[in-house]
């Protein structure tokens, strides 16, 4: 018997991408702040590009969150920490060079928590990977924006000593420093006008290839016990991802996609989760369950070969790019809500 429930590791990541989450949206809070306290134009403007980085990098974290799979919260550490950092940053007790400190450290511990997420899913299995690539966008801008505050703290913080500013050329050596950035992280530079708003096909391709993806590993596998952690994942993934499109996107299509081929979607998912649930109740190692598994790999990718080849094109021709991105918006929370609704349920068992 296979479980449907996701083994530690997973739940760790998880765990540590909402985190991630709540140490973005302080980071948010901060900049808002930041930009109240009469800041001159120089340091103004950087910091209203940052508000305008970290505001899309918390819709990637969560995009990034829900094609995981996995919702969770944050570590309860790090929400106490969150809730002492706000008493620090909206007190007068810290100097505005104090406070700026504190931002830049977030920043640093938020771009090693990024990477940190990145060399876990290396260990653990390559559909994490596949679901945390928008990452290395919000990894890439944040290791600038520290670049960017170690520029600002020069001169605050030889203001507040002196009373005047240091020599101007900080902002040439934080823009050499950034330079350099862009080559370590190569084409993550070029991500970064992504993906906090999706349209829909670009979130069920994701899905499409994250269930390839974790199916390839387990039909390559003789460990039972990873087989077992790939199908819990597998079993909530391709649910979720069903009841999602049942309540959002095949009413949606209907009209324009036809009622035949949109039953057929109906049908072929229907079948599909009558597979998984025989599944849960065989030995990952039996010939039953390897049986069932070449069948569930055939049905995903006729599924698959369906929408992103007829259905995407109606979507294309009879929706315009707002449109599929409300779609999309509405398709990922469909999901958060099934994802959490489905964990409680397993819990509770």
């Amino acid at each position: 018997m296979v479980s449907t429930i996701p083994d530690q590791k997973r739940m760790a990541i998880a765990e540590k991408l909402a985190s991630i989450k709540a140490v973005q949206e302080f980071l948010i809070s901060n900049e808002q702040q930041l930009l109240q306290q009469g800041l001159d134009s120089e340091i103004g403007d950087r910091f209203r590009k940052m508000l305008e980085d970290d505001q899309k990098n918390l819709g990637i974290i969560d995009t990034v969150i829900t094609q995981y799979g996995i919702q969770s919260q944050p570590k309860e550490t790090v929400t106490q920490m969150i809730e002492q950092a706000k008493k620090m940053m909206q007190g007068s007790e810290i100097s505005l060079y104090e406070k700026v400190v504190q931002h830049e450290l977030l920043k640093h511990g938020q771009t090693m928590s990024g990477l940190l997420i990145h060399k876990a899913a290396q260990v653990v299995g390559a559909d994490i990977e596949a679901a945390i690539t928008p990452l290395n966008t919000v990894n890439f801008e944040n290791r600038a924006h520290q670049e960017q505050l170690k520029g600002i703290l020069e001169i605050l913080g030889t203001r507040e000593l002196t009373g005047k500013d240091p020599d101007q050329g900080v902002w040439g050596r934080v823009q050499d420093a950034m330079a350099a950035l862009s080559g370590v992280f190569g084409s993550a530079v070029t991500q970064s006008s992504d993906k906090s708003d999706m349209n829909i096909q670009d979130v069920i391709r994701m899905d499409h290839q994250k269930a390839k993806t974790i199916m390839a590993d387990m039909e390559g596998s003789q460990d039972p016990q990873k087989i077992r952690e790939l199908f819990a994942q597998l079993y909530t993934d391709l649910m979720v991802h069903s009841e999602a499109e049942e309540q959002v996107v095949y009413p949606a299509v209907r009209s324009f996609y036809g009622e035949s081929d949109t039953q057929e979607l109906y049908d072929e998912q229907a079948e599909l989760k009558v597979l998984l649930e025989e599944m849960k109740s065989l030995d990952p190692m039996s010939s039953q369950f390897k049986d069932r598994l070449g069948q569930v790999h055939d049905m995903v990718n006729h599924h698959t070969r369906q929408e992103e080849n007829s259905m995407f094109t109606a979507i294309r021709n009879n929706c315009s790019s707002d449109q599929s991105e409300q779609l999309a918006t509405r398709f990922k929370e469909a999901k958060k809500q099934l994802q959490t609704q489905m964990q409680s349920q397993m819990q509770n068992k």
